[in-house]
C-alpha cells in the first residue's frame, strides 16, 4: 500500500474544510444570489443549509475515525456495496471538487479584468455567446499552473499555503466589516426576498450545497495526519469549518445589503464590489476588495485540488482506474500522477471561459449530495448504533431533498439541458477511464 506523508494538524484541516467551501462567490455571484433571494433570502438559505448538513458533518466525523482512508466515500461504500457503486460514488464526489477548480481559474481572469480592463481583448473564439480572451485565459492557465506545482511539492507546502490564505481571508474581512459601521442602512432590508419567502429560500437552497461543499475534504486527507493527531480531530475541524463558513456567508450577504438597496445590486456586475465602493467613494477600497477575493480564490482553488487529487488517487489505487493515477512521488509522498492528471484536465476547462461560472454551481450542487448520500447509506449499515443511524437516516433525508431539488422539473430552479448534459458527459468520461474489476484487486480493498 502505498504511503503518503503526514504532517497534518487540526488547524491544517480547519483551514482545508474552510478553505475549500469558501471561494469567490460572494464576489463573482453576488447578483445572482440577490436575484434569487433577496438578502433575507440568501442568509437564510445559506443558514438553514449550514444545519442541515450538520448530521452529514456528524456522519463523516464518524466515519473518517473508522476508515482513515484518503477515499473517503470510496472507501465508505466499498465496505457496504460492490466496486462499481464505489467508483460511482468516488467519480460523482470527484467531479464536486474538481468542478471547482476551472470555476476559480476563469474567476480569476473575470476578477482581474474588473481592475484592468485591457484583459478584456484579443477574443479567441465563443462558448455559450460569451468570449474568451487570450490575456484572461493565459491568467488562469498560469494559475492552475502554479496550484499544480505547489501540490506536487507535497502536503507540507500545500497545507501552509491554505493556512496562510485562510486566516488572511478572515482578517481582511473582518476589517472590512468593521470598517463599514455607519456606512449603510438597515432601510436596506425593507423587502427581504426578491420572491415569496419560500421561493426565495428554495432557490438559494439549491445552490448552497455547491458553495458548502468543503467541509468532507478533510478525510480526503485523513491519511496525511501527523503520528500526534487523534482521531476526533477531524470532527472538530469539519465542525468548526462548517460553522465559520456558515457564519461567513450570512455576515457578507448581510454586510453588503446594509451598505446599498440590494435591488440595484441584483442588476450589477460585480455587486459586492459596487456596493463598498458607493459606501467609501474610493476605487482604493474596491482594489483591497479584489486582493482580499484573489486570496479567498487561490486557497478555495488549492483546497478543491487535494480532495479532488486524492479521491483520483484513491480509485488508482485500488485499481478502479489505471493503476498509474495510485502512485506515490518518492520523494515528495504525494499523489504525483493524480495532481498532474488534474492540472491538465483544469487547464481545459478553463478554456470554456465565463460560460461555465453559473451553470457549474449547479452541477457541483447536486454532485456533493450524491456523494454525501452514499456515505450516510454506507454508515447506515457499517455503524448499527441507535444514534449513529438516526443520524446517518438524517443525512441520507436532506441528501435525498437536494437531489430532487434539482431533478424534478417542477420545483423552481431545477436542471436545465445544459446541466444534464454536463452530468452525461461526466457519466460517459467515467465509464471510459473504469478498468474492470476482473481479478477481484478491487473487491478485495472491501477487506481493509
Amino acid at each position: 500500500m502505498s504511503r503518503l506523508a503526514r504532517h497534518l494538524r487540526t488547524v491544517d484541516y480547519f483551514t482545508l474544510g474552510f478553505g475549500t467551501m469558501v471561494g469567490v462567490g460572494w464576489l463573482v455571484l453576488m447578483d445572482d444570489w440577490l436575484t434569487r433571494g433577496g438578502p433575507v433570502g440568501v442568509m437564510l438559505g445559506f443558514a438553514i443549509g449550514g444545519l442541515a448538513l450538520l448530521p452529514i458533518a456528524l456522519v463523516y466525523g464518524r466515519l473518517v475515525a473508522a476508515i482513515p482512508d484518503a477515499g473517503s466515500e470510496i472507501a465508505y461504500v466499498a465496505k457496504v456495496f460492490s466496486p462499481r457503486a464505489s467508483f460511482a460514488t468516488g467519480w460523482m464526489m470527484m467531479l464536486a471538487y474538481l468542478i471547482v477548480c476551472p470555476w476559480e481559474a476563469v474567476a480569476v481572469g473575470k476578477l482581474a479584468a474588473y481592475l484592468f480592463p485591457g484583459l478584456d481583448s484579443l477574443e479567441l473564439y465563443r462558448v455559450a455567446g460569451r468570449p474568451v480572451f487570450l490575456p484572461r485565459l493565459a491568467l488562469g492557465l498560469a494559475l492552475t499552473a502554479g496550484i499544480t506545482l505547489i501540490n506536487y511539492r507535497g502536503i507540507r507546502l500545500s497545507a501552509a499555503f491554505q493556512k496562510w490564505m485562510t486566516f488572511a481571508l478572515l482578517a481582511m474581512f473582518a476589517a472590512f466589516a468593521l470598517s463599514s459601521a455607519g456606512r449603510g442602512s438597515r432601510e436596506n432590508f425593507r423587502i427581504p426576498f426578491s420572491h415569496a419567502g419560500p421561493v426565495s429560500v428554495l432557490l438559494v437552497l439549491q445552490i448552497v450545497p455547491y458553495f458548502m461543499t468543503g467541509f468532507e475534504s478533510v478525510p480526503k486527507c485523513a491519511e496525511e495526519a501527523s503520528p500526534q493527531f487523534r482521531a476526533g480531530g477531524f470532527l472538530r475541524a469539519m465542525l468548526l469549518a462548517l460553522g465559520v463558513a456558515v457564519v461567513f456567508y450570512v455576515a457578507v450577504v448581510a454586510l453588503i445589503a446594509y451598505l446599498r438597496p440590494w435591488q440595484e445590486l441584483a442588476s450589477q456586475r460585480f455587486a459586492t464590489a459596487v456596493a463598498f465602493e458607493h459606501a467609501f467613494g474610493s476605487r482604493r477600497v474596491v482594489q483591497l476588495l479584489m486582493l482580499a477575493a484573489l486570496v479567498s480564490l487561490l486557497k478555495v482553488f488549492n483546497g478543491n485540488f487535494i480532495a479532488a487529487s486524492r479521491l483520483l488517487f484513491a480509485l488508482g489505487r485500488r485499481g478502479l482506474v489505471h493503476a498509474r493515477f495510485g502512485r506515490v512521488h518518492e520523494r515528495n509522498l504525494v499523489p504525483s500522477i493524480a495532481i498532474l492528471a488534474l492540472g491538465g484536465a483544469t487547464a481545459l476547462a478553463s478554456c470554456l471561459g465565463d460560460a461555465i461560472l453559473v451553470p457549474i454551481t449547479e452541477v457541483g450542487s447536486m454532485a456533493s449530495a450524491l456523494g454525501w448520500l452514499a456515505a450516510c447509506l454506507a454508515c447506515f449499515y457499517l455503524q448499527p448504533s441507535a444514534g449513529t443511524r438516526a443520524l446517518a437516516v438524517a443525512g441520507m433525508s436532506v441528501s435525498v431533498l437536494l437531489v430532487l431539488m434539482k431533478v424534478l422539473p417542477f420545483v423552481p430552479g431545477h436542471f436545465s439541458r445544459y446541466e444534464w448534459l454536463s452530468l452525461i458527459v461526466w457519466a460517459a468520461i467515467g465509464l471510459a477511464v473504469r478498468v474492470p474489476d476482473r481479478g477481484g484487486f478491487a473487491a478485495s480493498w472491501q477487506k481493509r
